[in-house]
């Protein structure tokens, strides 16, 4: 799909959480159920934690976004580093559950919305703030996923991006509106 030229904010953030929970998805779906759940050390998450914290923080802070602070008083973010769902479909429930918030609390918004103010953790920000702050993070753990992904995979992985030696290509493909990075 070709890249969609917009001025508005939203619109462009809803496009890459689309593209980041799409990119997710791919590297998730790139690796067999035992993977899903496998960390390199210790200090390591494996892509199952990282999905239910993810899950846990988009719950958190899009419910009830535009009125109550994004850090809820009931999660517990701590533990949401352990104990992940047990199957694949349970994690996807759980991965498809936590986007649906994102969507749910933005695709309403308007761009005068954007200049609104809403609290994480008891600190002011504006919705753009607060918006970009959760592009990073999802970008940022979604990478980690994909990381791992590609670690397992090692030679069977399927490029999610522009494929190596594959430049070229692509490029021509952006310049004719046949592909887009997003």
């Amino acid at each position: 799909m070709a890249h969609k030229l917009t001025t508005s904010y939203l619109e462009d953030s809803l496009a890459l959480f689309r593209f980041y929970k799409k990119m997710g998805e791919g590297a998730m779906e790139q690796v067999p159920d035992e993977q899903l759940f496998a960390a390199l050390d210790g200090e390591m998450n494996s892509i199952a934690i990282m999905v239910k914290h993810m899950a846990g923080n988009m719950r958190s802070r899009w419910t009830d976004f535009l009125i109550s602070d994004g850090e809820k008083p009931d999660r517990d973010r701590d533990s949401e580093f352990m104990a992940p769902p047990d199957t694949r479909e349970s994690l996807m429930r759980l991965w498809d559950q936590g986007w649906a918030k994102v969507f749910e609390a933005l695709e309403p918004l308007s761009e005068a919305d954007m200049q609104r103010t809403v609290t994480i953790r008891g600190e002011a920000h504006s919705v753009m703030q607060a918006v970009n702050r959760q592009i990073a993070h999802y970008s940022y753990h979604v990478g980690q996923m994909v990381f791992l992904a590609k670690h397992f995979r090692a030679s069977e992985w399927k490029s999610l991006s522009v494929p190596r030696n594959k430049s070229a290509e692509f490029n021509r493909k952006v310049v004719a509106g046949e592909a887009s990075q997003r």
